[in-house]
């Protein structure tokens, strides 16, 4: 039987660790990578082509939403299960328009999560009964409304660049964790506040708050 190959994305090892044990009870699922950043899961993922990428939304450097959007575009065919603590409207309309497949609460049961994995593979959609209706909720509001700006919006390395600044890095630390010039990452946040409308590097990181692209 050919087994589901899971690559594990959070940046707490106990939390890895424990998922790990779960499914290794499973035969048809075996994890074959771990990634404890959003930058080593779209590394791991384009290494070793997992099936479903179980993924949480706050990590460091790169987050979880902003990975999913880069492993869609690099392999569109590798499905995204989002579990997170977070049972947030903002970050469920953000990760289904990065193109992830699920959304499942860390305090789910271990059957939901499962069920959810293998649902995700056949190439369903899975939704934690709870998301489901804030989801049908958030509709029922928004209908028929224009939708406001959003991260969507901006391109994959400016969004990089906001998480950086809203994480409280100076343009050259940005520049040299991203290998750029302190001229482009700068030239990065005065597009970013164009785009945005916004008027300096407080209102930013008020953005990146708003938006959960941080959490405080």
């Amino acid at each position: 039987m050919e087994r589901i190959r899971i690559l594990l994305a959070d940046d707490h090892a106990i939390l890895r660790d424990g998922i790990r044990a779960l499914l290794a009870d499973h035969s048809d699922m075996i994890v074959v990578g771990e990634a404890e950043d959003g930058h080593w899961a779209v590394h791991l993922a384009r290494e070793l082509h997992p099936d479903v990428v179980l993924m949480d939304i706050g990590m460091p450097r790169l987050n979880g939403l902003e990975a999913t959007r880069q492993i869609k575009h690099d392999q569109p065919e590798v499905r995204v299960l989002i579990l997170t603590m977070h049972d947030n409207e903002e970050y469920l309309r953000q990760v289904l328009a990065a193109g992830a497949s699920g959304y499942v609460l860390k305090r789910a049961a271990a059957s939901e999560l499962v069920a959810a994995i293998r649902a995700v593979h056949r190439g369903e959609a899975a939704l934690s009964p709870a998301v489901a209706r804030m989801l049908i909720e958030d509709y029922l509001r928004s209908a028929g409304s224009q939708a406001a700006a959003t991260p969507s919006d901006l391109t994959p390395r400016e969004r990089e660049v906001l998480q950086l600044i809203a994480e409280g890095n100076t343009s050259k630390q940005i520049a040299e964790l991203l290998c750029l010039s302190v001229k482009t990452v700068q030239s990065h946040r005065t597009s970013l506040m164009q785009k945005l409308d916004l008027h300096d590097r407080g209102d930013l990181i008020k953005y990146a708050i708003q938006k959960r692209i941080i959490d405080i």
